[in-house]
C-alpha cells in the first residue's frame, strides 16, 4: 500500500521541508482542507474551518480521491496545493505498486503550459528552499523535475491524449472552469476521465482548484453534488470566499470590486458561480446534427446555396468559410433545413490577398457569386473579394443576433453540421451573458486570447441564410 514517509502535518511544520510555504495566519484555512484530504485529524480551531469551507461536520477519516479547491482570488489555492505536490513527489513510497521501470509522475495541468507553470514554479520554489529535499533534485527542465527517488513533476497542457498511459502519483488541475480546447467540446471532462485511471495504480489523488465561473462542467458539477454533508467522504469541496480561505486579504479590496461589477467580483472574490453567463446550446444538441465521417459534401446542380465568411487580418484569428444548401425540411415542407456543405478555416499567419483569392475559388465551385461577412470587417472585405468576381454583402446581423437566431433552428433540428471537431467545440463553447445595467443578453466565445469561435460564426451564418426564416434583413423570406 502507497505509504507515508512522514505525516503531513510534521511536513507542514517543519522550517527544513514545507513550513517556509504552508506557515503563517494566511495559510490556516487551507492547511486545513491539505490535511483533511490525506485523512489526518484536525484540531478544534482547523476544524472550524473545514465547516465553513466544505459544510461538513468532520474531516474525512481516510485520504480522499478528490479534492476540489473553489476559492475567490488570492485565496492561496496554487502554493497551498503545490505544497502537498512536494509531499506527494518527495514523501510518500510507491515502489509497492510499481513495475520495474514505471516512473510515477505529479502532473500539473492548465489551459496551457504558460499558466501551469503558475503551480509549477510554487513547486520549483518549495523545493529549492528546502535543504533537505533540494538534494533530491536529479534533472530539471523547464516544464519537468526528476527526482532521486524516481518520481517527476511534470507540467501539461489540457490535452487528454498527452496525459493517457502515464503512472499518475497526484494530478493537479488548475483553473479547472477555464479549460479550453479547440478540439474539444469538453476538455474538463475528458481531461478527468483521463487522469482518473492513471491514478488507480499509485492511489493518486486528483485536485482541481480556481475560482467559480459558469454553472456547468466538471467543478460546477462536483460542488453541486459533494459541497455539504451529504457529498462523498472519498470527494472533498472545498468553497468560500476570498476571506474565508485568508482573511489577510483586505476587506476594502473586495468592496471596491464589489462597486465596479457586482457579477464579476462575486465570483472573482466571494466564491460563487455566476448567475449571468450559461451555455449558449447544449452538447447533446450540437452533436446529434453532425454527419459522422462527412467532412465535406461536393456541389450539386440544381440546389441553393449561401455563403458566409468571418474574415480576418491574418495576425490573429483565423479567416473563415462557410457553405450551406438549403433544402425542405424533411419534417415540414413549408420550413427549410441548412445542410452545411463546405468549411474552409485558414489559421493565422497568412496573407488576407491569397485568402480571398482561395475563397472565391470556393465559393466558384458552388457557382456562387455572392458571400455575407461579419459586419465589423472593415472596408476591405468588399474591394479585396470584388476583384475576384465575388459581391461581399455585410450582415445586417451582429454575430451575437446570428447566434440567437440559429440556436431554434438547432435545437428544432433544421440544421445539419459536419464532423469537424472544432466546429463542435467552438459551438459548446459559446455563452450567452446578461448585459449589465441593459439586461440584454450577448452570445459570444468565452474570455481569453486562446478562445475563438471564427468557425461557428461562419457556420451559423450561413446555415441560418440557408434556414432562416425572416421578413427583413439578410437571410431571405422562405414560403
Amino acid at each position: 500500500m502507497t505509504h507515508a514517509l512522514l505525516p503531513l502535518r510534521c511536513a507542514f511544520d517543519d522550517p527544513l521541508l514545507l513550513e517556509p510555504l504552508m506557515g503563517g495566519l494566511s495559510r490556516e484555512a487551507m492547511r486545513s482542507i491539505l490535511l483533511a484530504s490525506q485523512g489526518e485529524e484536525l484540531t478544534s480551531a482547523e476544524r472550524e474551518h473545514w465547516r465553513a469551507l466544505t459544510l461538513r461536520d468532520r474531516e474525512p477519516s481516510t485520504r480522499c480521491e478528490e479534492c476540489h479547491i473553489i476559492g475567490g482570488r488570492r485565496s492561496g489555492k496554487s502554493s497551498g496545493v503545490a505544497a502537498l505536490a512536494i509531499y506527494a513527489a518527495t514523501l510518500m513510497d510507491y515502489r509497492d505498486h510499481l513495475m520495474i521501470g514505471e516512473r510515477p509522475v505529479v502532473l500539473v495541468i492548465s489551459e496551457n503550459q504558460r499558466t501551469a507553470r503558475i503551480v509549477f514554479r510554487y513547486i520549483e520554489g518549495g523545493l529549492d528552499s528546502s535543504p533537505v529535499l533540494s538534494k533530491m533534485i536529479v534533472g530539471r527542465t523547464a516544464s519537468s523535475i526528476t527526482l532521486d527517488n524516481g518520481v517527476s513533476v511534470e507540467v501539461h497542457s489540457a490535452d487528454f491524449r498527452a496525459i493517457r498511459g502515464m503512472t499518475v502519483c497526484m494530478a493537479i488541475i488548475d483553473e479547472i472552469a477555464f479549460l479550453r480546447n479547440e478540439n474539444s467540446a469538453n476538455p474538463d471532462y475528458e481531461i478527468v476521465d483521463a487522469i482518473l485511471p492513471s491514478l488507480v495504480t499509485t492511489q493518486g489523488q486528483l485536485f482541481s482548484l480556481g475560482s467559480p465561473y459558469a454553472k456547468r462542467g466538471v467543478q460546477y458539477d462536483r460542488c453541486s453534488k459533494h459541497h455539504g454533508p451529504l457529498g462523498d467522504e472519498r470527494i472533498i469541496v472545498a468553497k468560500g470566499s476570498t476571506r474565508l480561505f485568508n482573511e489577510t486579504v483586505p476587506q476594502s479590496v473586495i468592496d471596491k470590486a464589489m462597486e465596479r461589477d457586482p457579477q464579476s467580483a462575486s465570483s472573482e472574490w466571494l466564491g460563487e458561480f455566476r448567475n449571468d453567463i450559461a451555455a449558449f446550446v447544449t452538447r447533446e444538441v450540437v452533436e446529434s446534427a453532425v454527419l459522422p465521417g462527412v467532412f465535406e459534401i461536393p456541389f450539386v446542380d440544381r440546389q441553393d446555396y449561401f455563403a458566409f465568411c468571418d474574415p480576418s487580418g491574418g495576425s490573429s484569428d483565423s479567416f473563415t468559410l462557410a457553405i450551406a444548401a438549403s433544402k425542405p425540411s424533411p419534417d415540414d415542407p413549408d420550413l427549410m433545413h441548412g445542410e452545411l456543405v463546405c468549411l474552409r478555416e485558414f489559421i493565422p499567419p497568412f496573407s488576407p490577398d491569397s485568402v480571398v483569392s482561395e475563397i472565391s475559388k470556393t465559393l466558384g465551385a458552388y457557382n456562387l457569386d455572392v458571400v455575407t461577412g461579419d459586419r465589423y470587417a472593415g472596408e476591405w472585405p468588399p474591394e479585396r473579394f470584388k476583384e475576384h468576381g465575388i459581391r461581399y454583402e455585410t450582415s445586417e446581423l451582429s454575430k451575437s443576433e446570428v447566434y440567437r437566431d440559429t440556436l431554434p433552428l438547432l435545437n428544432a433540428g433544421r440544421i445539419t453540421l459536419l464532423d469537424s471537431r472544432r466546429l463542435v467545440a467552438q459551438l459548446c463553447s459559446l455563452e450567452r451573458r446578461t448585459g449589465r445595467g441593459t439586461g440584454k443578453d450577448s452570445i459570444d466565445h468565452p474570455p481569453g486570447a486562446s478562445c475563438h469561435d471564427d468557425l461557428a460564426n461562419s457556420a451559423c451564418g450561413a446555415l441560418l441564410l440557408a434556414a432562416g426564416k425572416r421578413s427583413s434583413g439578410w437571410v431571405w423570406e422562405r414560403l
